[in-house]
């Protein structure tokens, strides 16, 4: 038996149908159009708002489609994990109404909870548990209901956010030269005072105090925040690249996590890397924390050809970041 590599072999994503755009956001809030673009390149983000639907309702329409699109056995999957920091409840995990909804009889799940770098940590995780021989069939999913963590009447965070899901199929093979090639990742802890959800963990509980002084929802000091989020993500991007002989020349797509258009930007700078090569959908689906990398594969699927060479980054609450290396296994035109 050869060596077992980890591919993608299909992609499906999940957007809710109400468009929150920025029109509409400056009638709830002291901001407009050209405030929110100059600085953050968001036109628009997509809101679950339906009463009683959560991350598991939107996760589940990613996986189904995936399902469906890839043609796999669901009984044949073997653990389905799912990134998230907007979880249905404290427990069970979402990852296991998801596996229920779906009838995945044969497998596993839970929840990896890694902020916005949690889908990177999550795929990293599934090749890790594929190359070791045991598993054979992974479904990794990145899903948040940011919407249910934002204040929308602080007008510094409420534009950033928007809600999606998307799941790859990760799976085993012998061949060669493609799946996921190398990590690289780190946390140093220096993040909480700076982006943090102060209550509803075992150290604040919620109670009456917490609700009545919006502890509830998302806290973010956006100036560290970039400074650490570019300064992350361009050196982590660099040092996949030199490690691995990449560069602006054979590096199809940098897929960036989709927090700011200027760190973006400032990633590419870094990389030399021209923004066509650059995969951006924060423009229409603003930052859905762990969703936001798989959905832009979801998106640009069409676009991917077998042997590109990708490299995924992203940051976020910890400081949590990290890169990946990956070489693309299929040709996305052919997906159904």
């Amino acid at each position: 038996m050869g060596k077992i590599n980890a591919i993608i072999t299909g992609v499906g994503g999940y957007i809710p149908d109400y468009v929150l755009d920025n029109e509409e956001l400056s009638r709830l809030v002291d901001t407009n159009d050209e405030w929110i673009m100059s600085r953050v390149g968001i036109k628009e983000r997509r809101i679950l708002n339906e009463e009683g639907l959560g991350t598991s309702y939107m996760a589940r329409k990613a996986v189904k489609q995936l399902i469906q699109k890839t043609g796999v056995n669901p009984d044949s999957i073997d653990a389905l994990i799912l990134a998230t920091s907007t979880a249905d409840y404290q427990f069970p995990s979402t990852a296991s109404i998801v596996l229920g909804k779906l009838g995945l009889k044969n497998a596993f799940a839970y929840d990896l909870w890694g902020a916005c770098c949690g889908f990177i940590y999550a795929l990293d995780t599934a090749a890790a548990m594929i190359q070791s021989g045991r598993y054979k069939k992974i479904v990794v999913v990145g899903a948040d209901k940011m919407s249910s963590v934002v204040d929308y009447k602080d007008r510094q965070t409420c534009p950033l956010f928007g809600d999606g899901a998307a799941a790859t199929l990760v799976e085993a093979t012998e061949e060669e030269n493609i799946g996921l090639v190398d990590s690289y990742f780190r946390a140093d802890g220096k993040g909480l005072p700076f982006l943090h959800l102060k209550a509803g963990g075992s150290v604040c509980p919620p109670n009456h105090f917490t609700v009545d002084h919006g502890l509830h929802y998302l806290y973010q000091e956006g100036r560290t925040v970039f400074r650490y989020a570019v300064t992350s993500m361009s050196d982590d991007c660099a040092l996949i690249a030199e490690r691995n002989g990449l560069n602006k020349d054979n590096i199809r797509f940098v897929v960036p996590h989709q927090a700011n258009i200027r760190i973006i930007e400032a990633v590419a700078k870094r990389l030399e890397m021209p923004m066509d090569k650059v995969m951006v959908n924060i423009e229409h689906f603003g930052n859905t924390s762990a969703a936001t990398i798989p959905l832009a594969l979801w998106e640009n699927e069409n676009c991917l050809k077998r042997g590109d060479n990708l490299i995924l980054t992203a940051f976020g609450a910890g400081f949590v970041h990290g890169a990946i290396y990956y070489k693309w296994a299929y040709d996305g035109q052919t997906a159904t």
